[in-house]
């Protein structure tokens, strides 16, 4: 069965006026993904999502032209190929690094869709593993920058929900911080984990001066208080006390992911299954991560098929961790793109779907109500 066709679809959606979650990276104002069309000479048809990088037309046209052009006519079924000749001809040699890898996970994603529908199986089954549940927590662009009486109040919905965990928005100005999450401690059951996240917007003396505090405040992890690639940040951090740290939502392939490791830096491994190089790539940092007793917590992506294939990855996984469940008070691409991705249980786990292949079907008709906007998505 061979690759017919390659088509990239960029979309969009502004943030409904009001609703805007302020975080470190800014005050979200629109939403972008890239989906992506895989279709074979036998008219089995894929699916993937591709981050948008926040530039979805790039990486649109990227797939539209030179990786439509190198993958046409290969086996759909051979994804190890696929990733290969991608990295040859394209990461390791010409550049648009980022680019590329955020593209090939779309469409690796979408050849694995297609072989669960050519082999009549849900993904996980193929990759070996089971219906197991897997703990979720509460996510997605929510619990930003507010005021700490209304965070406890939305932080309390969540858990009403079902939600054992959630995680809060931090890299503010380290008193703000505190405020917040002592708040948040102050309000919730002591069984709900919290986890934090300052999206790369702490200093070193930021972090020199909070992580004690969040240590004492039992906070499970702190995600990415630096860019991914201030290496020496990391390192320094760890010093400060013995709060995990957690990071990979801008880490890309296994090499990035093996400098986390080679560092001792993280306790928490955050893939971002549409930037990290798809699902086969995935499955290699996992596979990395396993031999250093670090979990997988995946990043999740804006629509339903990353969030659906984040799943049936965990319930592969001898090491995997939580799956980010996504809040969002207004996200179309989660709710009525297609089939509702994940379900959470009372006893705040999600499980895989069992239809074969991602489990997420497409109306292309439905995109066509989401039009590319340019522009950033945060300000």
């Amino acid at each position: 069965m061979k690759i017919a066709d390659i088509k990239a679809f960029p979309i969009s959606f502004k943030v409904p006026k009001g609703t805007g979650v302020r975080l470190g990276i800014g005050l979200a104002v629109k939403r972008d993904a890239v989906l992506i069309k895989v279709t074979t000479d036998e008219g089995i048809i894929g699916w993937g999502e591709a981050h948008h990088g926040r530039c979805p037309g790039a990486i649109a046209k990227l797939v539209d032209t030179t990786f439509k052009e190198l993958l046409i006519g290969m086996d759909a079924l051979n994804t190890i190929d696929v990733w290969k000749k991608i990295y040859k001809m394209q990461l390791s040699s010409h550049g648009m690094g980022y680019a590329s890898t955020m593209a090939l996970s779309g469409i690796d994603i979408a050849l694995w869709d297609i072989k669960g529908k050519y082999f009549n199986s849900p993904i996980y089954k193929l990759l070996g593993g089971g219906s197991n549940k897997i703990k979720a927590y509460a996510g997605g662009i929510a619990l930003g920058w507010q005021d700490p009486l209304s965070l406890g109040d939305e932080a309390l919905n969540h858990v009403s929900k079902g939600y054992k965990a959630l995680k809060l928005r931090v890299g503010d100005k380290v008193k703000n911080d505190v405020d917040r999450v002592t708040q948040v401690k102050k309000v919730l059951p002591d069984d709900v984990e919290i986890l934090v996240d300052a999206n790369t917007n702490y200093t070193i003396n930021d972090a020199q001066k909070v992580i004690p505090f969040y240590e004492d405040q039992q906070i499970t992890w702190l995600e990415e208080p630096f860019p991914a690639m201030e290496f020496n940040n990391y390192r320094i951090a760890k010093t400060f006390g013995n709060l995990s740290l957690a990071a990979g939502e801008n880490h890309f392939t296994r090499y990035e992911f093996s400098r986390l490791v080679e560092d001792n830096v993280i306790n928490y491994a955050q893939p971002d299954v549409s930037k990290a190089g798809g699902i086969t790539e995935v499955l290699r940092i996992a596979n990395l991560m396993s031999g250093w007793n670090i979990s997988i917590n995946p990043h999740t992506s804006l629509t339903g098929i990353n969030m659906a294939a984040s799943i049936h990855i965990l319930a592969s996984l001898d090491n995997a961790g939580f799956f980010e469940g996504d809040v969002t008070t207004f996200n179309p691409f989660r709710d009525d793109m297609g089939e509702i991705p994940f379900k959470l249980d009372k006893d705040g786990t999600v499980s895989p779907s069992d239809v074969p292949g991602i489990g997420i079907s497409i109306d292309e008709n439905f995109l066509e109500k989401y039009p590319l906007i340019d522009g950033p998505c945060y300000i």
